[in-house]
C-alpha cells in the first residue's frame, strides 16, 4: 500500500488549490520580538508564593507513599486534598461576617466547584477498573463482608437492608469536614448536595469515597481518612500571614491551595500519558488526555473565584501582602512553578505524535507526519490512535483557554491600569506573556495541516473518487 495515492496527492496539492490559496491556508508561526520566555518568572517571587501557601509542607503530604502497591495514590491523593480543602472553603465563606459578601453566589460557585472535582475524582477511580495493573490495589474497606456486624470503634458506619436481604453500608469519615457541614444549619443543604453528587458520580467506580454518601449501590468504601488524612491537611490551613487583618486573606490562600493541589494531580497524569504512549497503551493514554483537558478547565473555574472577592478588600490585601509585578512581561500566575511545569509538559506532548502515527520525522521537512495523519483519519481502522491525537489537541485548546481566561480575570480583579505593570491590557498589544501563550500557533501543525487538507478535499466533492480508491489500496 502506498502512503498516499498519486490521485489523492494530485487532487490535494493541485494547481487548482494553489490558485485558490486564499481559501486554504496553513497556519505559520509568528514571532514576538524582544520577548523572553513567556513562562519565566523571578526566583524570589516564586519562593514568596510557595512560602505564603506552605507548598513545601503540602508537597510532602501529596508525595508521601503510604500504599506502595497502589499506583493511583500519587494521582488521587492531591485531588482528594483539593476536595477536602473545598469543604473548608465552604465553612470559611458561610462564616464570613461581612454583610457585603455575596454569600448566595459564593455558595453556588462552591457547589459547582465541588461537583466538578468529584467528577474528575470519579474519572481517576474509574481508570483503576480498566487498568489491570492497578485493579484491586486501592485501600478499601469492604464492610459487606462482616454480615452487618460492626466493631465498637466503627460508630461512624451505618448498615441497613434494602430489597430483601441486600446489605447496604454507609461509612462516614471521622476526620473529613463534610459530615460536619451536613450537621450545620448554614451548610446542611450544600453538604447534602455534595454527598448526592458523590453518590451519582461514583456509580461506575469500583468503590465509593466513604465520606458519608448514601452508597445505595453497596460498594466497598475507600479508606478516605487513611488516604486523605484530613487532620494533617487541615493542620496547614493557616498561612504565615494569617495575622493580616483582611478576610480575603483566607479566601486567596484557600483558592490557591485548591489550585495547586489540582496542578499536582495534572502533573502526575501528564507523566502517566507519556509512559502509556511509550508502552503503546493508546486507549488509556487517550483517557488520561481527556482527563487532563478537564483539569485545565477546572483550573479556569478555580481562577474565576477571584471575581467574587470584594474589590476594595482584595486590593487592600494586595498592598498588605506586597503583591506586585517584578517586570513588564511577567504574569502573576507564573509564580507557580507547578503551573509552569504542567504548561511545558502539555506542550511537549507534541513530540509523541510521530510515534503514535508510526512514522519518523522527515529530516528534509516533508509532509510525512501529515500524510500519516490523513490516512489515520480517513481509514478509521485505529480508533484508539484517533482518540489519542484528538485528546492531545483538546489539551492544547483547554490550556490556551485557561491563559486567555486568566488574562481577563487579572484585568477585572485588579483593574486594567494596575494590570498594566504586567502589560495585560485590553488592547491589540500582544506583547505580554499571557497573550504570547494563547496566540501561539498550534502545537500540532501536522495534525492541523492534515485536517485542513482533508476538509478541503471533502469540500470539493472528491469523496467518491480519489479518496475511496486510495483507502482500498
Amino acid at each position: 500500500m502506498k502512503m498516499v495515492d498519486l490521485d489523492w496527492k494530485a487532487k490535494m496539492v493541485s494547481s487548482d488549490i494553489s490558485n485558490k490559496s486564499s481559501k486554504l491556508s496553513i497556519p505559520t508561526p509568528f514571532r514576538l520580538l524582544n520577548m523572553s520566555s513567556p513562562l519565566s518568572t523571578s526566583a524570589s517571587a516564586s519562593s514568596a508564593y510557595e512560602y505564603y501557601l506552605r507548598l513545601p509542607e503540602l508537597r510532602m503530604l501529596w508525595e508521601a507513599k503510604e500504599f506502595p502497591d497502589w499506583q493511583n495514590e500519587v494521582v488521587l491523593k492531591p485531588a482528594l486534598h483539593a476536595l477536602e480543602t473545598t469543604f473548608r472553603f465552604i465553612s470559611i465563606v458561610l462564616s464570613d461576617p461581612r454583610p457585603y459578601s455575596n454569600r448566595r453566589e459564593w455558595t453556588r460557585r462552591l457547589e459547582s466547584l465541588a461537583t466538578s472535582q468529584i467528577e474528575l475524582i470519579a474519572m481517576i477511580c474509574e481508570d483503576e477498573n480498566e487498568d489491570k495493573t492497578t485493579a484491586g490495589t486501592a485501600p478499601i474497606v469492604d464492610l459487606t463482608s462482616s454480615n452487618g456486624v460492626l466493631a465498637r470503634e466503627c460508630s461512624s458506619t451505618e448498615v441497613w437492608k434494602v430489597h430483601g436481604e441486600t446489605t447496604v453500608v454507609n461509612r462516614t469519615s471521622e476526620s473529613s469536614l463534610l459530615p460536619r457541614l451536613a450537621t450545620w444549619q448554614k451548610s446542611e443543604d450544600v453538604a447534602e448536595k455534595i454527598l448526592y453528587s458523590i453518590e451519582c458520580e461514583m456509580r461506575r467506580c469500583p468503590y465509593t469515597l466513604g465520606i458519608g454518601e448514601p452508597n445505595l449501590s453497596g460498594k466497598p468504601n475507600l479508606d478516605y481518612d487513611a488516604v486523605c488524612k484530613p487532620n494533617e491537611l487541615h493542620a496547614v490551613k493557616k498561612s504565615p500571614y494569617d495575622h493580616v487583618d483582611n478576610h480575603e486573606n483566607a479566601t486567596l490562600y484557600t483558592v490557591h491551595q485548591i489550585l495547586e493541589a489540582w496542578i499536582q494531580t495534572a502533573k502526575q497524569v501528564l507523566k502517566r500519558i507519556v509512559s502509556r504512549i511509550d508502552a503503546g497503551n493508546f486507549e488509556t493514554a487517550a483517557n488520561d488526555g481527556y482527563l487532563t483537558e478537564k483539569i485545565w478547565k477546572l483550573l479556569s473555574e478555580i481562577e474565576d473565584l477571584h471575581l467574587l472577592m470584594d474589590p476594595d478588600d482584595f486590593l487592600r490585601l494586595k498592598s498588605q501582602l506586597m503583591i506586585k509585578s517584578v517586570n513588564e512581561t511577567e504574569a502573576f500566575c507564573f509564580r507557580s512553578k507547578g503551573l509552569v511545569e504542567i504548561t511545558k509538559m502539555s506542550k511537549e506532548l507534541k513530540h509523541k505524535v510521530p510515534f503514535i502515527l508510526g512514522v519518523e520525522v522527515d529530516p528534509k521537512g516533508g509532509p510525512r507526519i501529515q500524510e500519516a495523519a490523513m490516512k489515520l483519519y480517513a481509514e478509521k481502522e485505529e480508533g484508539n490512535k484517533v482518540f489519542l491525537v484528538q485528546a492531545l489537541q483538546a489539551i492544547e485548546g483547554a490550556l490556551k483557554r485557561f491563559f486567555y481566561g486568566y488574562k481577563q480575570v487579572l484585568v477585572v480583579v485588579m483593574g486594567s491600569l494596575e494590570a498594566k505593570g504586567n502589560r495585560v491590557v485590553t488592547s491589540s498589544d500582544s506583547g505580554d506573556s499571557l497573550s504570547q501563550i494563547f496566540l501561539e500557533p498550534t502545537y500540532f501543525p501536522s495534525l492541523d495541516a492534515a485536517k485542513t487538507f482533508l476538509g478541503e478535499f471533502w469540500s470539493r466533492g472528491q469523496g467518491g473518487s480519489g479518496l475511496t480508491r486510495w483507502m482500498k489500496k
